[in-house]
């Protein structure tokens, strides 16, 4: 039954979730100051993706299976640990460049390429998986109706849709972006001390 779920306590934890500092929110702000709004809205597209996939994931118990395969998770923990530090040491070198330099992650000459980083950047965070999974088995009961679960995975992924995008919006805008390229060694500098704190804490967390 859908009276059953509680709607307002999902949206709320997502929306704290989606909206708080983190790997994907910091891209998407770099991307959009740096390559500009298109690839800031392609680049929140592709998280989106990755999004949705793993709330579908959640929803239907596929989590919990890959949780219980501690290899896979291990593996997809290291991905995704890598590739963030790999941002965080592109970034530190650009931020000690005199000149822009292409920062992996936050500039691309390529929609499809800003599209996939997005994706790849949420479907390599183990920690999605454990967000997603807490979220449905704290606040849907068990034996909830299959119209229950599209609601909740549509209500979420509306939610996150309007979280993302503003976010491309907002830090696209031309005040964000002049602040941007006047203290663009400064923003690279944060991206890479929050891409490495980021990635260290995925390395060595205990997630099981």
């Amino acid at each position: 039954m859908l009276s059953d779920v509680n709607l307002p306590l999902i949206l709320f934890a997502a929306f704290i979730g989606a909206a708080s500092p983190g790997p994907s929110t910091l891209t998407i702000a770099g991307m959009s100051m740096n390559a500009g709004r298109r690839y800031g809205v392609a680049l929140s597209l592709g998280v989106l993706t990755g999004s949705w996939f793993w709330s579908v994931c959640a929803a239907f118990g596929l989590g919990a299976i890959m949780l219980a395969n501690a290899w896979a998770f291990e593996v997809m923990r290291y991905l995704g640990a890598g590739y963030l530090l790999y941002l965080a040491y592109k970034s530190a070198r650009s931020a000690f460049s005199a000149k822009p330099t292409a920062v992996a992650g936050i500039t691309t000459t390529s929609l499809s390429k800003a599209y996939s980083k997005g994706l790849a950047l949420h479907l390599t965070n183990p920690k999605a998986i454990l967000f997603f999974g807490s979220l449905f088995s704290i606040a849907v009961p068990p034996g909830s109706s299959l119209t229950a679960l599209v609601v909740v995975i549509c209500a979420v992924g509306i939610q996150s849709t309007l979280i993302f995008v503003g976010y491309a919006l907002l830090f696209s805008s031309a005040p964000m972006v002049t602040t941007y390229m006047k203290l663009r060694r400064w923003f690279e500098a944060v991206f890479a001390v929050a891409f490495g704190i980021a990635g260290f804490k995925i390395l060595t967390a205990r997630l099981g």
